[in-house]
């Protein structure tokens, strides 16, 4: 009974001692926290070294970690040795302790130091992320590792690769995953993988993959280019086709900032053919109308500056209502007294341009101002690896479109359209019928500049407001009218949208200035065999003429 006894003993104080051992080895383990604390005065090869260690830790956090320090958002309080993340921009304001994530005030630019890191190790942080993340419940982090992998994937091995695309359940994950496994094949010693890799990779549009093509040709000798010539053949194919699908995404690219740059067009040429068409008056001020709805959009940025997205909803009756305003006062002002002189009001617009340049001037400074971009108007959208569009432009074309159907209902639809119809076919029938030709005119005037205003607005958001904005687009939208028909609003749409796609077509071909050049003389050409323009429109100003 005593020997029992002793036995039963001896087991549980072996066992207690080993349970003592495992958990003095667990706590020998350097937690999260301290292996990034090393990080702080390691060399670069320790560096890597940590990283893997960090990226063993069954912590999400971990990750965090790795990708601050990828993209340089590393840093550390000199003083105590606390990590901090901060964006882009270096800012203390915006540290965040690296582990608690809670904000880090009261430091200054000297308290802090960022780790730094070099090409070696960006390409090591790459695989080590893309190895946590490879894995992750989330179809986005799984997207961004298998991309990481395609940039560098000389730290993994296929075996990875292939347990990763065994349990990829997305279509559009697993073929970033095929690419990743085709350039390895291309590294293989077996000719049938190398083949099998080319083969994969026919059609791929991501960077990395023409570069990987590039690469494999570039290392074929001069005899292997004719013992191995089936192969090189098919890897030169192979680049040719996809080199010659990124030339035709361009060229989509291409017709969409064209279409963006229509669309602007479009909007700074609306009120200019309404003008033009209905009055005859050549207003040399329209750019200065553009220019004041962009500054109206950054005021009101100014006094609205917690709710960017909503601002710019706002800003867009608010850039009308200013600039139709004073449109409206230099109409009952000056060009009221000058119609049937069209020498006059185009040299007393010009003069009213430059009042209005200087008068800006004097408020705001002559520097150039930025708008924000809301957060539902910024960034991109994919179509392929080739081609990625930016949402501001598109937002833009659906605006303009938007406004000239709107303008097309109120010409159609409402009592001031008819009025202003009739006065543009016979003012004198219209005034004998009782219609008030004088305020008719003003409140065109008025309109054209308040569509003027929200081109503005458009604008604020593709380039920095400053008072020579609208002198950019003036000659532009001038053409556009004349192009496209005085005062008719489909002419000025085929107008705008053609030369600007024309404008962008020839930029690469020709350069920016002689692509101007060449529209200009098309525009002139065309004018000789068609003086009012693709689609005529009768009325006074054509009349007149």
């Amino acid at each position: 009974m005593f020997t029992l006894f002793r036995r039963v003993f001896f087991a549980v104080l072996l066992l207690s001692a080993s349970h003592n051992l495992l958990a003095n080895n667990a706590d020998a383990q350097p937690s999260l926290a301290e292996l990034s604390q090393q990080l702080i005065s390691a060399n670069y090869k320790e560096k890597a070294a940590l990283a893997e260690q960090v990226a063993l830790a069954e912590d999400d956090q971990a990750i965090v970690i790795l990708q601050a320090l990828l993209d340089s958002r590393l840093y550390y309080v000199k003083s105590n040795g606390q990590l901090l993340l901060v964006d882009s921009s270096g800012e203390p304001d915006s540290a965040q302790d690296a582990f608690t994530l809670q904000a880090v005030t009261g430091l200054g630019k000297r308290d802090i130091k960022k780790i730094g890191v070099n090409n070696s190790l960006r390409v090591a942080l790459r695989s080590l992320i893309s190895r946590a993340q490879i894995s992750s419940k989330h179809k986005s982090q799984r997207m961004a590792a298998a991309q990481n992998l395609l940039k560098s994937s000389d730290d993994i091995d296929r075996a990875f690769i292939d347990q990763a695309l065994a349990r990829e359940t997305d279509n559009s994950v697993a073929e970033v995953l095929h690419l990743v496994r085709a350039l390895m094949q291309l590294k293989a010693d077996q000719t049938e993988e190398r083949i099998e890799g080319l083969t994969a990779l026919d059609g791929a549009l991501y960077p990395e993959v023409r570069a990987g093509l590039s690469e494999f040709i570039r290392s074929f000798s001069d005899e292997e280019k004719l013992s191995r010539k089936n192969e090189y053949q098919l890897a030169q194919t192979t680049l040719t086709d996809i080199e010659k699908l990124v030339s035709i995404n361009g060229y989509i690219e291409n017709l969409y900032f064209g279409l963006a740059l229509g669309a602007v067009l479009l909007l700074a040429a609306i009120g200019l053919a309404i003008t033009f068409g209905v009055m005859g008056v050549i207003n040399m001020a329209h750019g200065e109308m553009i220019m004041l709805g962009a500054y109206t959009t950054y005021v009101v940025q100014l006094l609205m500056p917690e709710h960017i997205g909503l601002s710019l909803v706002v800003a867009v009756p608010a850039a009308f209502l200013v600039s139709g305003l004073v449109g409206v006062l230099i109409e009952r002002s000056v060009i009221r007294h000058l119609y049937g002189r069209p020498l006059e009001t185009l040299l007393a617009t010009f003069g009213i341009s430059l009042i209005l340049q200087q008068a800006v001037r004097s408020i705001f400074s002559p520097l150039n101002r930025e708008v924000a971009t809301p957060d539902w108007m910024a960034g991109t959208f994919m179509i392929n690896p080739a081609l990625e569009l930016t949402w501001n432009r598109l937002y833009i074309i659906i605006f303009s479109l938007m406004v000239l159907a709107v303008l097309a209902l109120v010409l159609k639809r409402t009592l001031f359209g008819l009025q202003m119809r009739a006065v543009t076919m016979n003012r004198p029938m219209a005034s004998s019928m009782g219609i008030k030709t004088g305020w008719v005119d003003a409140l065109t005037f008025g309109l054209g500049s308040g569509i003027a205003g929200i081109a503005g607005v458009a604008l604020s958001q593709l380039t920095n407001v400053g008072p020579n904005l609208g002198q950019a687009y003036i000659i532009d939208s001038f053409m556009v009218v004349v192009f496209g028909g005085v005062g008719n609003l489909w002419g000025t749409l085929v107008g705008a949208m053609t030369l600007g796609v024309a404008n962008k077509i020839f930029e690469p071909l020709a350069g920016a200035v002689l692509a101007k050049i060449m529209v200009l003389v098309f525009i002139i050409l065309f004018i000789q065999k068609r003086p009012r323009g693709l689609f005529a429109l009768k009325g006074r100003a054509v009349d007149n003429g």
